[in-house]
């Protein structure tokens, strides 16, 4: 039998053990687009419940699982942590009243979770999250039929998991192609695997802040987590190429930099060799590289020049909303990243719009927090984002004052669309149909990053390639923005088309947005009104809307 408070140690060194391996689960993500990581989304989910369960110094499971339910739902991110956050609510139902629990209650109040998560999807895949679940919810009502053991019951659910997970390429095609297993899947058993350890032996998994080892591929994430403390001026990168015969061992260079800088990161593979150092003397790094071969690329910045420009500009703070009476009839709340877009969608009438979207999922408690500070009896919701709205679904459960209602837009242009056609003379559940019905005809172009190297429609993609997604579909690669938006949006524009939004994201020049825009405007503009916004988005360097 578990008490609780074996159940609440079981429960934070599961969530420390994701924490730990976050990174090694983000990069299971097969699809190149720029994401909120699976791992990263389902850490933070569990992390919410282990701060929680920190201060709780009882002995009642049912309690402990009470307290675990309410803090993860309230910190979902993403489908995985909002599924996750389902799992561990049929915890909360199925130990409720219970001091101790056997294994036969933690299976099924694992299968209430199981349940309730197969329902929060539309359209459940098998070979996800979910498949795991299920499977090891399964092998728990076996085993507690032959022992009730707790440990023995939790054993085998681990167990199961773990197989279930290994045939998840079997299920999904993709990830057979891709060579790996699903994410969330993974997610989910390194959570039980981290209970289990303190279940099984008393020992808890220690919190470690996730890191990635230096390879060539993540060079720039390893060598940014040096960059904290400036005592030398100059942040050099070069790569230099391994064309020299007898070249001397590139451990000999790292050797060197150490004697002139420091946050020394030296990658190297068979044909380059990566090179970061903060030093005085970036010349002296430059010709020492001449010894090993020819340098393809090389950027010096001044560090403390920098320092000073950021130091300059002020932080953004996270919004804050403060409560306030439902007194009128409607009100609207949507996701965006940007201060354009958020100011765009607050001139389309949203009383608050939450900081959000692609690569940074808002939590349930942040929609929470933006519903109840919009004075409306009803209070529709606007994701904009596909990963965002089960998150956005669990608060309609969470606000007695006021109705609900969300409207599943997946994409910055359907949200546009949605509320252009909102009627105040009908229900807002017909209004959310309505709106629904006007977004889905409404196509969206996103032009971003690979995040990483992959493989689609039999074309290699190469990790900071410009790519461009046609209603979610990738369709072109590219090495400029400006070229791959006009090549989307010839691919988009059809004869039917009456109106063409582009918006541009901060990392888009003003010249550039009015080249891209120019272009447009001279191969459509005859036909369509063309407009060009300023959004601000991070990830996307153009959002673009076909109507």
């Amino acid at each position: 039998m578990f008490n609780g408070e074996i159940l609440k140690n079981a429960i934070i060194s599961g969530a420390n053990n994701i924490s730990s391996q976050k990174n090694q689960i983000n990069d299971l993500n097969i699809f190149p687009v720029p994401d909120g990581d699976t791992g990263t989304n389902m850490s933070m989910t569990i992390m919410a419940a282990a701060k929680a369960l920190a201060d709780y110094d009882g002995d009642d499971a049912g309690e402990v699982a009470q307290i675990t339910a309410s803090a993860m739902l309230r910190g979902a991110r993403g489908n995985s942590g909002v599924i996750t956050s389902l799992i561990f609510r049929g915890f909360a139902q199925g130990l409720k009243g219970m001091k101790e629990v056997n294994g036969k209650s933690l299976a099924a109040a694992l299968g209430i979770g199981v349940d309730a998560a197969y329902k929060a999807v539309m359209k459940p895949t098998e070979g996800t999250i979910l498949t795991v679940a299920r499977m090891a919810y399964e092998e728990g009502v076996e085993a507690s039929r032959i022992n009730s053991d707790s440990l023995y019951v939790w054993q085998c659910i681990c167990n199961k998991a773990n197989e279930a997970l290994a045939i998840t390429p079997e299920l999904l095609p993709v990830l057979k192609k891709a060579g790996v297993v699903d994410a969330g899947g993974k997610g989910l058993c390194v959570i039980f695997e981290g209970m289990l350890s303190y279940l099984k032996d008393g020992v808890m998994i220690e919190y470690t802040e996730a890191k990635k080892e230096a390879t060539v591929d993540n060079f720039e994430s390893a060598a940014a987590e040096f960059d904290d403390d400036i005592q030398f001026t100059y942040c050099t990168e070069f790569i230099i190429g391994r064309n020299i015969e007898d070249a001397p061992d590139p451990d000999e260079l790292r050797s060197y930099l150490q004697t002139i800088g420091d946050c020394v990161v030296v990658v190297n593979d068979e044909e380059i060799i990566k090179v970061h150092v903060h030093t005085e003397q970036p010349g002296k790094a430059l010709t020492k590289a001449l010894l090993f071969g020819q340098l393809l690329t090389v950027k010096v910045e001044n560090m403390k020049e920098q320092h000073k420009n950021v130091k300059a500009v002020a932080k953004p703070k996270k919004e804050t909303f403060e409560p306030a009476e439902p007194v009128e009839d409607f009100g609207f709340v949507a996701v965006a990243a940007g201060e354009g877009l958020k100011n765009l969608f607050k001139d389309l009438g949203c009383a608050n719009v939450v900081s959000g979207g692609q690569s940074m999922n808002p939590s349930t408690d942040d929609i929470y927090a933006a519903v109840m500070a919009t004075p409306a009896k009803n209070v529709l919701v606007f994701p904009n984002n596909k990963n965002i709205i089960l998150a956005a679904e669990q608060t309609i459960p969470m606000v007695k004052d006021r109705n609900v209602v969300i409207v599943p837009t997946r994409t910055i242009p359907q949200g546009m669309t949605a509320l252009l056609n909102f009627d105040s003379e009908i229900s807002p559940e017909s209004n959310a149909q309505l709106m629904m019905d006007a977004a889905t005809g409404v196509g969206t172009g996103l032009v971003t990053f690979a995040a990483r190297n992959s493989e689609f429609g039999g074309k290699k993609i190469k990790e900071g390639d410009i790519i461009a997604l046609e209603n979610g579909k990738l369709t072109i690669t590219e090495k400029n923005p400006v070229k791959a938006v006009v090549k989307l949006a010839k691919n988009m524009v059809t004869r039917d088309t009456s109106f063409i939004t582009l918006i541009y994201g901060n990392d888009i020049s003003e010249e550039d947005a009015k080249t891209a825009f120019n272009e447009l405007s001279d191969k459509f503009g005859s036909r369509t009104d063309v407009t060009l916004v300023k959004g601000d988005q991070p990830v996307y360097y153009f959002i673009l809307s076909v109507e």
